[in-house]
C-alpha cells in the first residue's frame, strides 16, 4: 500500500506538471512530435493484425475491470474484521490505473492540442467571410457533386455503393496530393482498421475513432457508406499528429479533393459541402435551399439515406457520448468542441475561395 500511495501521489504530480506545462506551445511541440513517432511505429506494428488491436485492448480493459470489480467485492464480504483496509487497497489498484492511462493520454493524445496546429504549420488562417463567401464556396462544393457523383458506383437504388475493400485499400494513397502542398503530411500510411463494433459505435454516434495507444484508424463500417472515405481521411489526420475535429475535418476534404480517386473526390465534395450548408443554413436559409434543391437526384439520395441513419441513433446514449467527447475536446484547450461546423467551413472558405 505504501509503495502504491508513492505511486499515486507520482502520477498526480507529474499530470498536474503537464498541465502547468501545456501552455508552453514550444515544449508541447516538442513533446507531441515525439510521442507522434512512437505512434506511427505502433501503427505499423499493428498494422498487419486483420482485426482491429485498438478494440482488442479496449475489450480486454472492460473485461479485466469487470472481472476485477466482481472479485473485489467477494474479497471485501469475506475480509470479516478487516473489510476497509481490503476494500481500501481494492480501490487504490483501480484509482492508480486509471492514473496511468489519464497520464498517457496526455503525453501521447493531449500534448498533440496544445502543440503547433495545422494552422500555425500551414499558415492557412480562417478569416472574417460575408454570407456571400459562404454562399459561393457551398455553391462550389455543389457543383463538384454534380461532376462526381456519376463517377461512384451505385446500386440499383441509387445510393452510392462503393465496395469498403477498395476504400480501405486505397486509403494509404489517398494523401499523395495534399503532401505535395503540404509537406508536413507526409506519411508512409498504413491501411485503417474496420471496426468490429461498428454498429454500437453507431448507437454512440462515433464514424471513427483514432487510438493513440495503438496508433490505429479506426472506421465504423456501418455507417453510410458514401462518407466512409472521407471518414477514413480524417482519421489518417489524426494518424499525421492533427489534433483538432477541425483541422482534421478540412484536411480530410483537402485530401480526398486532390487524391485522384473518384471514390474519395466524391466523399470529400460530400463532406465539405455538409459543413458548409450547415453553416449557410444559420444565415441565408433561402440559399441554403436554392442550392440543396439543385443538387442531383444521386447526391440528394446519398444525403437522405445519410441523415435518415443517423436519425435513427439519435438516443440518450448517443447525446451522452457526445457529451462526454465534446467534456473531452474542452478539456484540452478545444472550446469548439465537437460543435465544429463553422470553424470548418471558414477553413473551406479561406482555401477554396481563392
Amino acid at each position: 500500500m505504501k509503495k502504491r500511495g508513492i505511486y499515486m501521489i507520482s502520477a498526480a504530480a507529474l499530470t498536474a506538471l503537464f498541465r502547468l506545462l501545456c501552455p508552453l506551445k514550444p515544449l508541447m511541440t516538442t513533446l507531441a512530435a515525439f510521442t507522434l513517432r512512437i505512434r506511427q511505429a505502433l501503427a505499423r506494428f499493428f498494422s498487419p493484425l486483420p482485426f482491429s488491436a485498438a478494440e482488442t485492448l479496449v475489450c480486454a480493459a472492460l473485461i479485466f475491470l469487470l472481472v476485477y470489480i466482481v472479485c473485489a467485492a467477494v474479497s471485501v464480504c469475506r475480509s470479516r474484521g478487516r473489510r476497509a483496509r481490503v476494500l481500501l487497497r481494492r480501490l487504490s489498484f483501480i484509482i492508480a490505473a486509471a492514473e496511468t492511462v489519464y497520464l498517457l493520454l496526455c503525453l501521447f493524445l493531449g500534448a498533440s492540442y496544445y502543440a503547433e496546429s495545422f494552422q500555425d504549420k500551414s499558415g492557412l488562417r480562417p478569416a472574417p467571410s460575408s454570407v456571400d463567401e459562404l454562399y459561393a464556396v457551398t455553391e462550389h462544393f455543389a457543383d463538384m457533386l454534380r461532376d462526381t457523383c456519376s463517377d461512384v458506383p451505385r446500386d440499383e437504388n441509387g445510393l452510392f455503393s462503393a465496395s469498403l475493400d477498395g476504400i480501405f485499400s486505397s486509403a494509404p494513397d489517398i494523401y499523395r496530393g495534399a503532401e505535395k502542398i503540404f509537406d508536413f503530411l507526409s506519411l508512409k500510411d498504413v491501411p485503417p482498421k474496420r471496426a468490429t463494433f461498428s454498429r454500437l459505435m453507431s448507437r454512440f454516434n462515433y464514424t471513427g475513432f483514432y487510438f493513440p495507444f495503438t496508433g490505429e484508424a479506426n472506421i465504423n463500417t456501418d455507417a453510410p457508406a458514401c462518407l466512409i472515405p472521407s471518414t477514413v481521411a480524417h482519421e489518417m489526420a489524426h494518424q499525421r499528429g492533427i489534433a483538432s475535429e477541425q483541422d482534421a475535418n478540412f484536411c480530410a476534404v483537402l485530401a480526398c479533393t486532390l487524391s485522384g480517386d473518384p471514390v474519395y473526390e466524391y466523399s470529400g465534395w460530400l463532406m465539405g459541402y455538409i459543413h458548409l450548408c450547415s453553416a449557410l443554413y444559420g444565415y441565408d436559409r433561402d440559399g441554403y435551399y436554392r442550392i440543396y434543391s439543385s443538387l442531383p437526384e444521386p447526391v440528394l439520395a446519398d444525403l437522405r439515406a445519410n441523415n435518415a441513419y443517423w436519425r435513427s441513433f439519435e438516443t440518450k446514449s448517443a447525446e451522452i457520448s457526445e457529451k462526454i467527447y465534446d467534456g473531452f475536446l474542452k478539456s484540452y484547450g478545444q472550446e469548439l468542441g465537437v460543435h465544429s461546423y463553422g470553424a470548418v467551413a471558414d477553413l473551406l472558405i479561406a482555401w477554396y475561395g481563392k
